[in-house]
């Protein structure tokens, strides 16, 4: 069951930085974006690698405090917890 969950967020990490770049793309081309509400929910549910890699590779959401202070916070949140959830296991 444990190797479901992580393969689970290995995927929706990947999706979410795909997703960034995704919306990178689409605002450089003037398209219709994705909006910020499902970029930081998808960090939120556990993409929040992914999304962090994202914002890095794709340069974007950079300059927007939700996003450049918000996503690091999730990131630290998300790992204190695995490092909760692995002090608490053994």
């Amino acid at each position: 069951m444990a190797q479901v969950f992580w393969i689970g967020i290995l995927i929706l990490n990947v999706v979410t930085f795909f997703v960034y770049g995704i919306d990178k793309f689409k605002a450089k081309k003037s398209l219709w974006r994705i909006p910020e509400s499902t970029l930081l929910i998808l960090a939120a549910l556990g993409g929040s690698v992914g999304a962090y890699l994202g914002m890095k590779v794709w340069h974007h959401k950079t300059l927007h405090k939700k996003f450049s202070l918000g996503v690091p916070a999730i990131l630290l949140l998300h790992l204190a917890l695995l490092v909760y959830i692995m002090n608490s296991s053994s």
